[in-house]
């Protein structure tokens, strides 16, 4: 009877051990961090210092976020308030007022984020300075960040999407977890021993996302580039012509994304994407006369006179070659070539404006091409309603003129549609949702594409294009010595006036590689005056990089 007691003893006195050491560990481990933070809340001065948040990715899912390295100091004001050597020492280094800082460490104790480069911070080690540590991150953006207007920027006081991307996918880029910096001090203010200034995770954590688009960074950044060294204002927009895809987005100038204050009353509009605005076409809507005229069976050649001019009702339509009296006797290749107005206002007529307005809308004009749902916002352009038309708003239209107006991408579109045998694909900007190891979460991208025009009618218009850059208006983006190209050149009036000079927007909308080609480009220079020679030369400069390094 007694040695059974003793066993039955014995047993729960283990199980209550057990008990016990499974309910430590179960604190320690499962719950320490969060206790710690609950118990400590009271007497815890910390310091916001990152808010963790998905990379938006480039189509082989190099980043376009978070790509430079960020140094800052944190000062520890509790061990520095009787240490005015290393103190000195800080604010020398880091370029600081002493006095200002100093006052700081005097009225403080939550730690002071102090922004240093490389160099400082090697400097702060080498004087094996005091009451400092460092916190090694991410920048989120920077001066080079490509794609700026796609991406869009942070609100800087919760951190979360204000714009762009960055708002679109705010849900799936934002995680709940913070970090910050700070310190626990007893009743006393004094910092706890064994504690101190350390690093606080709070919030739950959860699986990172990231945005895959379809753009190139290599090639975004070669487009941003030769914007850059010409100095101009304007958009480029690069489709890749047998999948939809924009593989590039450039509007200029642009902005830094941690400075937008700056620019919010800027004259120079560098918050406002050019990319996906509406503008006045000018000849390079000419594709679209032709392209309207073989879908019905309207055969566009001709032999015509052109004087330089043509009047209807009162007013006067004038050619680019008006100053040297006309063209004279030319036929469609030499219209088309050198960018005849008379020839294709009278080609224009021949088809009618419902024929015209129509096929553009079938090419994606008047309407918004899709992005907008994914992300980017964009405008739909304008497509006039040609119900009442005169000759002269026909006239007007046919040289892209007038009511007609389409965005930088929906050029592009057009080009990519024409380059690809007359099958229009639906244009995507984002692929899908990513985790930290690239695997598809969720696909963005829509896979589609249907014919528009027979392929017969887009060779015809091909082989026009590519006359243009031989022998015509696009000679400066000629590609001969790599596939050579098609293209179109436009100057565009507005019917605006700077300084009592007319505001004319350069356009150059083409395709490369001539027999195959894989990229659409549309150049837009605003105010630009020439396509010709202002547009065509930023389009050669860019496909010839991309075709030299093989993107």
């Amino acid at each position: 009877m007694f040695i059974k007691r003793n066993k039955i003893l014995l047993t729960v006195f283990t199980l209550s051990i057990m008990l016990l050491i499974l309910r430590v560990v179960y604190i320690q481990l499962i719950l320490g961090e969060k206790l710690f933070i609950q118990a400590t809340a009271q007497k815890v001065s910390n310091l916001p210092i990152d808010v963790p948040r998905g990379d938006i990715l480039d189509r082989n899912l190099i980043p376009l976020t978070s790509r430079k390295k960020k140094i800052d100091v944190v000062i520890q004001p509790l061990y520095l308030k009787d240490n005015d050597s290393d103190l000195l020492n800080i604010s020398n280094i880091l370029e600081l007022n002493f006095n200002e800082i100093n006052r700081q460490v005097q009225i403080c104790k939550e730690p002071i984020k102090i922004r240093a480069d490389e160099s400082k911070k090697d400097l702060l080690i080498k004087e094996r300075v005091h009451g400092i540590s460092f916190i090694y991150s991410l920048e989120r953006y920077d001066d080079n960040t490509p794609a700026k207007h796609v991406l869009g920027y942070l609100n800087k006081i919760d951190m979360t999407g204000e714009t762009g991307l960055e708002k679109a996918y705010e849900n799936y880029l934002k995680q709940d977890s913070k970090s910050s910096v700070g310190v626990i001090t007893d009743a006393k203010d004094n910092p706890l021993k064994g504690f101190g200034y350390r690093f606080i995770n709070s919030g739950e954590k959860n699986e990172k996302l990231n945005v895959k688009l379809t753009i190139d960074y290599n090639i975004q950044k070669t487009a941003e580039d030769v914007m850059d060294r010409y100095n101009l204002k304007g958009a480029v927009v690069i489709e890749e012509v047998k999948s939809g895809d924009i593989v590039a987005m450039v509007s200029k100038p642009d902005y830094n994304p941690n400075e937008v204050e700056k620019y919010l009353e800027s004259r120079d509009k560098e918050l406002f994407n050019r990319a996906v605005a509406s503008y006045n076409l000018g000849s390079i809507f000419k594709i679209i006369d032709l392209a309207s005229a073989y879908s019905k069976n309207i055969d566009p050649s001709m032999y015509y006179y052109c004087p330089g001019y043509v009047v209807l009702g009162d007013k006067e339509f004038r050619c680019s070659a008006f100053g040297r009296g006309g063209h004279g006797l030319i036929d469609l290749h030499e219209a088309f070539a050198s960018s005849c107005n008379p020839y294709f206002i009278e080609l224009g007529i021949r088809v009618g404006p419902k024929n015209i307005i129509d096929t553009a809308s079938k090419f994606g004009f008047g309407r918004i091409t899709g992005i907008d749902a994914q992300g980017v916002e964009e405008s739909a352009g304008n497509l006039p309603t040609p119900d009442s038309f005169t000759y002269g708003d026909t006239a007007n239209i046919s040289i892209g003129q007038g009511d007609v107006l389409a965005t930088p991408l929906q050029v592009a579109d057009m080009v990519a549609t024409i380059a690809n045998g007359g099958i229009k694909n639906e244009v995507n900007i984002v692929d899908s949702l990513v985790d930290s190891k690239g695997n598809t979460v969720k696909v963005i991208k829509k896979n589609k594409g249907e014919r528009i025009i027979d392929k017969e009618v887009c060779d015809k218009i091909k082989q026009l294009m590519e006359e243009v850059t031989v022998s015509g208006t696009g000679t400066r983006a000629n590609l001969s010595e790599y596939g050579g190209a098609g293209g179109k050149t436009g100057s565009a009036e507005t019917g605006q006036y700077i300084n009592g000079e007319k505001v004319v927007h350069a356009w150059f909308a083409g395709y490369f590689p001539r027999l195959d080609p894989k990229y659409s480009v549309s150049v837009f220079i605003e105010d630009g005056k020439s396509g010709g020679t202002i547009a065509a030369p930023v389009f050669e400069e860019i496909a010839k990089t991309i075709l030299k390094k093989g993107f």
